[in-house]
């Protein structure tokens, strides 16, 4: 794991995935890179008492306490008032919350949406409706919406001109064992920002988590971005030797 800061890189010394920052049209992002073979991807949701995290620090805390440590996170798709999630969750192979096909109304619903896998043949992005039809069942799923990027381009229902600009946060798959997070440091449109995911990070496909809430930790960077409660959360962990699991 490396950290880039303008154009210098940062490594984690007891991982393999890398942080840099970017430049696009002039607005600045920061970026993640994991390998899925390397690194120790997981979702958290709530703590051994059923309680919902709700912070990066909580979630720090009590890894720590297994002699594991948070060196990357990330909130991972939109929930309700309680945390629960809005769509698909599955963590450690087990369901936590199901998937939601359901219309409505606000950014999850923006279709089509989809739900970024870790299975066993590797990373991918699909959209909501074709999940259930994939073979490999998932180890890790976040459902969230809507698709940024989908084989190549661009979701359709994205506007270049749209008025709505926020801190924004997304996942990107470039192959199947690359994924790329990505959090905008400034106010982006959903089309400037899926513009970052194939434009300069080479994503065949990539998925929108969320806006205004987006928030990230990255411990070699020194950052623990606390604006508001969050619901689901991904991140990268390390056990105490420095070893991956």
């Amino acid at each position: 794991m490396r950290y880039y800061s303008g154009h210098h890189v940062r490594q984690d010394n007891n991982a393999d995935f890398s942080i840099r920052a970017l430049l696009l049209r002039g607005t600045r992002s920061t970026v993640c890179r994991v390998d899925i073979h390397t690194d120790h991807l997981q979702l958290f949701l709530d703590d051994d008492s059923g309680k919902p995290f709700t912070s990066f620090r909580r979630v720090a805390q009590s890894l720590a306490a297994h002699d594991e440590h948070l060196a990357f996170a990330m909130n991972a798709g939109m929930y309700r008032e309680d945390y629960s999630p809005v769509g698909l969750l599955v963590r450690d192979g087990r369901q936590i919350h199901r998937l939601n096909l359901a219309s409505g109304f606000g950014n999850f619903y923006l279709k089509p949406n989809g739900v970024f896998v870790l299975s066993a043949s590797g990373a991918r992005i699909v959209e909501s409706s074709k999940y259930r039809s994939l073979e490999d069942p998932a180890l890790l799923a976040t459902q969230s919406g809507p698709l940024l990027l989908y084989g190549g381009q661009i979701n359709p229902v994205l506007n270049p001109q749209g008025a709505s600009r926020l801190i924004r946060n997304g996942v990107g798959v470039i192959i199947a064992d690359q994924v790329v997070f990505a959090i905008s440091e400034e106010p982006v449109n959903f089309y400037e920002f899926a513009l970052l995911f194939r434009d300069r990070l080479n994503c065949t496909d990539a998925l929108y988590l969320d806006g205004n809430v987006s928030s990230l930790y990255a411990q070699s960077l020194g950052r623990d971005d606390e604006r508001v409660p969050l619901g689901p959360i991904i991140g990268v962990t390390i056990s105490g030797r420095g070893r991956h699991y």
